[in-house]
């Protein structure tokens, strides 16, 4: 089997590539080791950029989220019993977000692939990346019981953190930087109607707790926990009580209680592998970085990898000029690098590190603070919440 870019995995990063190299002209394989009903129903982030939701409308991929998707212009801080929304469009000429998992995105992008895509395989388990440094790298995989070669010109990992594609990049190439906290996340789902119109993040000193939702009928809500909790060692009762007072205020509000329909644990992490490009191997998403969720970068960063290879490689088509595929790893980084600034900052601002100190735990109320009252502060949150420039 040959193609002109051979794309490992089909979660949103890889769909969206395929789909941008569709509409460019530039034919594509995606191998995806899962069957389609694990791909359409697992659970990942549900924050989308400005950015990433401009280019899925431009990509044709937009309607159903527009039209089910949830606009929002804002988030609200909570801290010391007090509430302090920031307003995204305001502060950043008009950009906000949109509610909308993860899940549908993919569901979208898979209807559009059969109809006018390239070929996507499910259940195709690839196996290695082989002469990547090349003009013709291979996939080695796995599909319908016998091995095969996917010949390509390209090759992008968009196949997670445990994939086979950076395995391809030489040990003595790659620099790794990461950390590990001390804490994860116990996420809820719940048949509730949400209980605030916007996304709530909570500073406690009991520790961290988010207010986000699915639907205008379905909460999906967040406590930290110590690392390597058992989601199971909490009940249902313990969950909401342990919410409601994360979430005090002074004021009347009150936090919705309905059932329970799924439980689980979220390790928190934040890694890098450079560079994001050997070869003709390209990486993108979780295959070459992973942030903690705190600050809503993951999936978003993903699309940022794609559309920077599709335009680089569709510059390569029209012009004759490889100057952007070779830029690709270093123009990638510096929205990745940002992206983990921010994500660092929001989860050391909100989250309670075990072994706090008086002194820092009145740090983070004084940066709290910082963010209610001065404009640029916000501003900052605001500009790199509602995400950083695609290009």
């Amino acid at each position: 089997m040959r193609t002109t870019v051979g794309i490992i995995g089909a979660g949103p990063a890889g769909l969206l590539l395929a789909r941008l190299l569709h509409n460019a002209g530039i034919d594509s394989v995606v191998l995806e080791c899962r069957d389609r009903a694990y791909v359409e129903r697992r659970q990942r982030a549900g924050i989308l950029e400005q950015g990433t939701v401009d280019v899925l409308r431009a990509a044709g991929a937009g309607e159903r989220m527009d039209r089910e998707g949830l606009r929002h212009d804002g988030i609200e801080l909570r801290f010391d019993r007090r509430r302090h929304r920031v307003d995204f469009p305001a502060l950043t000429g008009g950009r906000s977000v949109m509610v909308y998992a993860q899940t549908e995105v993919c569901k979208d992008l898979i209807a559009l692939q059969p109809k006018e895509g390239g070929p996507l395989l499910f259940e195709a388990e690839a196996l290695a990346v082989e002469d990547a440094e090349s003009e013709r790298p291979r996939v080695r995989f796995r599909h319908g019981g016998r091995e095969d070669v996917l010949e390509c010109e390209y090759v992008v990992g968009c196949d997670g953190f445990w994939g086979v594609a950076r395995k391809a990049v030489p040990a003595s190439l790659s620099r790794v930087f990461e950390r590990t906290y001390p804490f994860g996340w116990l996420g809820i789902l719940a048949d509730v109607p949400p209980s605030h119109d916007e996304l709530v993040y909570a500073r406690h000193d009991r520790g961290f707790a988010l207010l986000s939702m699915r639907s205008t009928s379905v909460s999906r809500l967040y406590l930290q926990v110590p690392d390597g909790t058992d989601a199971e060692e909490w009940d249902d009762d313990e969950i909401w009580a342990e919410l409601e007072r994360r979430f005090e205020t002074a004021d009347d509000w009150r936090l919705r209680r309905g059932p329970i329909t799924q439980k689980s644990v979220t390790p928190m992490r934040s890694f890098v592998h450079e560079p994001m490009r050997h070869g003709r191997l390209f990486l993108a998403g979780d295959a070459a970085h992973i942030v903690p969720p705190t600050g809503a970068k993951g999936l978003n960063l993903a699309v940022g990898d794609v559309v920077t290879f599709a335009r680089a490689l569709t510059h390569h088509k029209e012009t004759g000029s490889a100057e952007l595929l070779d830029a690709y790893s270093e123009t990638c980084l510096r929205r990745v690098w940002q992206a983990e600034r921010f994500s660092y900052d929001m989860t050391t601002l909100l989250h309670r590190a075990p072994d706090a100190s008086p002194f820092e735990d009145r740090l983070q109320l004084a940066r709290l603070e910082r963010i209610a009252t001065s404009r640029a502060a916000e501003t900052d949150l605001a500009e790199a919440y509602t995400g950083f420039p695609l290009h």
